[in-house]
């Protein structure tokens, strides 16, 4: 006979446990100490099994009833409950254990720094990892939501830092996709947060473009007193088109000096891709009074306190800015700028050699392949011919 929520209420324990009958399956197993759980058999696979339901009176009867008829209904589908139950159990324990914290730095650690990411790169992804625990570091990947996400992201939209809240969505969006692959979640829930951001100004950085400006701030750079090495950095990086990060993370092991030659290895490059710069005499000039003075070994252009670490991000910019020129006439990356303005302007180079000279990839993937080795030679007189240019322009 079917129990009453009355019954179950009266039982009352004996010196062993005891169990009571329901309906199919379900059954009360009352024990000495006075609990009462609730337990459902069922067959399974020609095997007999046991599943605990909950104890009485947190579960009453007619949750116990709708649990057993749920878990009857799975064994109909072919599903075993108990397996099912400890599978979810697992994705839940699994869940808190990978919070969106700890997949972002498995991500950092196992995706990007093993692609041989520049350390800048990897500096990068650290930070928008911290700009984004706050909000929701702790949470387990699954449970984030689009609404979350973009409640961190407006509040460093609010602070003026709408570039920052842009990539910090990139960042999480690549940690999502990662995370996804991984089977840790189901979708990316910035995926539909473009529109929802505001779109930053697009950045240019301050060049000079005028012929007679350049010859003041060679001739600037030139009167210059200051540490050996800016000093020769601020006069070598006008000749050649290198970012002012690579600039700063040279080594000497990287100079082939009967080559002409700079290779900067593709873990350091922003286009993932080992670039190779021709030197030219002037450069090379430059090269070894700065080699005279660092030892040459280790970094190229090293920090004014220890050799173990480049030279400054703000070093050379802060120079400028000592020299007189403001931040809107000119910058350390504004330098590729200048060359490339000037150079197009000459009308004696290749549009796609002077792309080469400053690692820009090609938009057109396949003319990008077919391209790639191509323009050296006229790259190597190019060159000469910007140094040389540079020093027609510094004697004015």
């Amino acid at each position: 006979m079917p129990l009453t929520t009355q019954q179950v209420r009266g039982f009352k324990p004996q010196e062993k446990p005891y169990k009571k009958g329901d309906e199919r399956g379900l059954y009360l197993l009352v024990k000495p100490n006075g609990s009462k759980l609730w337990h459902l058999k069922y067959r399974f696979g020609g095997r007999e099994k046991k599943m605990p339901i909950g104890a009485f009176p947190e579960v009453g009867l007619a949750q116990a009833r709708h649990e057993r008829d749920r878990a009857r209904l799975a064994i109909a589908d072919g599903i075993d409950p108990m397996r099912e139950r400890k599978r979810e159990k697992a994705q839940i324990k699994l869940g808190a254990e990978n919070t969106f914290a700890s997949v972002a730095q498995t991500y950092i650690e196992e995706k990007m720094v093993r692609e041989g990411r520049a350390e800048a790169t990897l500096r990068k992804a650290r930070w928008f990892l911290d700009l984004l625990k706050p909000a929701v570091g702790n949470m387990p990947l699954n449970d984030v939501d689009p609404q979350l996400m973009l409640a961190a992201l407006k509040k460093l939209e609010a602070k003026g830092n709408l570039e920052t809240a842009k990539k910090c969505r990139s960042f999480a969006s690549r940690v999502f996709r990662f995370g996804a692959a991984m089977g840790l979640c189901e979708t990316d829930p910035t995926s539909i947060l473009k529109g929802a951001l505001v779109s930053p100004k697009a950045r240019h950085y301050a060049a000079i473009l005028e012929p007679e400006k350049l010859g003041q701030l060679l001739r600037a750079i030139d009167g210059y007193e200051c540490y050996p090495v800016t000093k020769l950095a601020l006069q070598i990086a006008p000749h050649i088109f290198v970012r002012p990060g690579e600039l700063r993370h040279g080594e000497w092991e990287e100079i082939d000096w009967d080559k002409a030659t700079w290779t900067i290895p593709e873990g350091k490059m922003k286009a993932r891709r080992t670039h190779v710069v021709p030197l030219s005499r002037q450069v090379l000039e430059l090269f070894r009074e700065l080699k005279s003075i660092s030892g040459g070994k280790g970094y190229i252009f090293p920090a004014f306190h220890t050799r173990q670490r480049p030279m400054s991000e703000n070093t050379i910019n802060a120079a400028f800015r000592r020299m007189g020129f403001t931040k809107d006439e000119v910058t350390a990356h504004g330098l590729r700028s200048t060359a490339s303005t000037m150079l197009n302007e000459s009308g004696l180079w290749h549009p796609d050699a002077i792309e080469r000279a400053l690692a820009h990839g090609d938009s057109n993937a396949i003319r990008g392949v077919y391209n790639r080795g191509n323009y050296w030679d006229e790259r190597v007189k190019m060159a000469q011919w910007w140094s040389d240019n540079l020093d027609r322009l510094r004697e004015g």
